[in-house]
């Protein structure tokens, strides 16, 4: 096992490696958006995870720099209204950052290379996580590349525009049936993160969903028809978030002389009209309202994508096959920006619906809380639990920069309803007829 845990380490990090690669030496200790940390943060906190994770209370090694190990250890979402806000000068010299992570990297490949694990290691469980959490953060590096201005970020090539217009969608039937959430702790006990235990069934009534998430073009009806103005579809938190941020469309659309431009991870395009809108929560379920639905719940999520006719689940949408990246969805890095809702017939559901998994995050209604059976991590404890506030909502599916580690039934994201910035696209959902 250990020779496959070297490898899924080395492959991580070329990933990450890859992208600080394209932010310049200015990029990366300039802020590219308020709700997150300078991108050098990230160069130092992926490293500092790893040890602190895997080394510190391991036998045999010393700490290299205490003080760099708690400053790049540890980085929150931040609540509303509370921002990083330290200047540029508070954070080291890169340079001196980037000697100390090769150090970092000797003895988190020394416990990785060992392979007799004991404890927490068991079973290379913390070894894995760790892997997936370098991947999580490859999606965030993503969603920054995009808010960069060209000083701070490296060229590369915009994405290729789609030819013709959006899918009309409609509403698919979903019968009632079970959905089953969750992973099984007594079949795999040291596969997931602490939320995504333990396995469950949960009774879905009949409901209907749309086969294709929300276009640009939907939500630019929308946003034209004045709704997206009106209080009448926005929660008091959402509309108050709204009015505070001056948040006044979608944060990867632009407003170009008269038109409107998509804001890609390499630079703008015309709005793309048959891609998915990637809007906040509170983006997507004010146009639920104005249409008369509302956003999934995770179980209505998993029978949509999961279930079948015959009462039975699969693995994925498309069946018990491996995810292939750009065959069955928009996920693996196959892209750096969206593509056409319709793009991956060979990914839809047994009920013909489409991106469940790839092209975007899919938001869902239901808040982030710990199934029944839950019990923190022994090597991370509060992973999950800092964040079981009832401020944070569950997403499934996955982006264009999700790695396939993450592409599991069971994978639950999250992240509060008034961040502006996350590759999430939506669907809406109505009462069964």
């Amino acid at each position: 096992m250990r020779w496959v845990l070297q490898e899924r380490m080395r492959h991580a990090r070329r990933r990450t490696d890859d992208i600080f690669g394209l932010i310049t030496p200015a990029g990366l200790r300039a802020r590219a958006i308020a709700e997150r940390h300078r991108p050098l943060f990230y160069r130092g906190h992926l490293e500092a995870f790893d040890w602190n994770l895997l080394c510190r209370d391991a036998s045999g090694f010393a700490p290299r720099n205490p003080a760099w190990e708690r400053l790049f250890g540890f980085g929150i979402d931040p609540v509303d209204g509370d921002l990083p806000s330290e200047p540029e000068d508070a954070w080291p010299a890169t340079s001196t950052v980037l000697e100390w992570i090769p150090e970092l990297r000797a003895d988190v490949d020394r416990v990785v290379g060992d392979g007799a694990w004991a404890g927490w290691l068991e079973d290379g469980w913390a070894i894995r996580l760790a892997i997936e959490h370098r991947l999580m953060h490859a999606e965030t590096l993503g969603y920054m590349l995009s808010r960069m201005t060209d000083g701070a970020r490296r060229t590369g090539s915009l994405p290729l525009l789609p030819t013709g217009d959006p899918p009309t969608t409609d509403l698919v039937e979903i019968p009632e049936g079970v959905a089953t959430l969750g992973l099984d702790r007594r079949c795999d006990p040291f596969v997931g993160w602490d939320n995504e235990y333990d396995a469950h069934a949960v009774e879905v009534p009949a409901f209907r969903i749309a086969r294709h998430s929300v276009t640009n073009a939907a939500y630019l009806r929308f946003f034209e028809s004045g709704a997206y103005d009106d209080r009448a579809h926005w929660s008091e938190d959402d509309w108050a978030w709204r009015l505070a941020a001056r948040h006044e469309h979608p944060s990867a659309w632009m407003r170009r002389d008269g038109a409107w431009r998509w804001r890609g991870t390499f630079g703008e395009v015309a709005l793309p009209a048959s891609w998915p809108a990637w809007v906040s929560h509170a983006e997507g379920s004010a146009y639920a309202r104005w249409a008369g639905m509302s956003l999934p719940s995770e179980a209505q999520w998993h029978r949509a994508a999961l279930g079948t006719p015959h009462g039975t689940d699969r693995r994925h949408p498309w069946g018990d096959g491996p995810p292939e990246p750009g065959l069955h969805g928009n996920f693996g890095f196959s892209s750096w920006d969206p593509a056409p809702v319709d793009a991956h017939p060979r990914g839809a559901s047994a009920f013909g619906v489409h991106d469940m998994t790839g092209n975007g995050w899919q938001w869902t209604r239901t808040p982030f809380a710990p199934f029944v059976g839950f019990r923190p991590l022994p090597f991370y404890p509060g992973y999950s639990a800092d964040f079981f506030d009832g401020r944070h909502y569950v997403l499934k599916g996955a982006g264009p920069l999700t790695d396939v580690a993450l592409v599991r039934p069971s994978y639950r994201n999250w992240y509060q309803p008034h961040h502006p910035h996350v590759h999430a696209a939506f669907r809406c959902v109505a009462a069964g007829a």
